[in-house]
């Protein structure tokens, strides 16, 4: 029993990362992820009390995953800003980690990305670009307090910035890069931002 059940759950999320794939969350058919597991609907929904928790099931642990690897390299960030090195902007390597997580659960990404709306996840970009933006300006004002010099900036063109910054990330999935395609691209991303972001700030 308890094999079948498992066997029945791997069925459902197979047909629905399909399902979802082809159709994004919105047009999404219950009825067609049932049939395509070889089971009844209202069996389905032993296992999925909704078609948004079975999108969430899909993607929730990708999301978290990055979530820690986040305040994982924030920590990381505030250790060196603690001893006055500005490094928000100086590692190098930022885009690289983060396309190397997208493309470690590809299918996730995808489906937050471009099959989300509708969703919890829709807001996606936009609630990491606030959590950068964010993280940045307090250490911003950590640096400044150490008597780091930073030049005076315009918040709304820093927002701009730091939006165009995270999409940039994520363009990759949208653009359906392959993995060699996409750490060549973020390679190229941590120089480039790298560099603006000294000019932006004046240091």
């Amino acid at each position: 029993m308890i094999r079948d059940k498992i066997k029945h759950h791997g069925n459902i999320v197979e047909a629905a990362t399909t399902e979802f794939m082809e159709y994004g969350f919105q047009d999404a058919s219950m009825r067609r992820i049932a049939a395509a597991a070889g089971m009844s609907v209202s069996g389905m929904y032993k296992h999925f009390a909704s078609k948004e928790e079975m999108f969430s099931a899909l993607v929730e642990p990708t999301w978290q995953g990055l979530m820690d690897l986040y305040h994982q390299w924030v920590n990381n960030q505030s250790h060196l800003v603690e001893k006055g090195v500005p490094s928000v902007w100086e590692t190098g390597r930022d885009a690289k980690l983060a396309i190397a997580y997208i493309y470690d659960h590809l299918d996730a990404f995808r489906l937050i990305i471009c099959k989300s709306q509708g969703t919890r996840y829709e807001t996606f970009l936009q609630d990491i670009a606030a959590l950068e933006e964010q993280m940045t300006l307090t250490f911003i004002e950590m640096l400044r307090t150490q008597g780091v010099p930073i030049r005076e900036f315009s918040r709304k063109e820093f927002h701009l910035l730091t939006t165009t910054n995270v999409n940039a990330v994520f363009q990759t999935v949208e653009h359906d890069f392959s993995r060699a395609e996409a750490m060549h691209y973020a390679e190229t991303l941590d120089r480039f931002f790298s560099k603006a972001w000294k000019e932006f700030f004046g240091y």
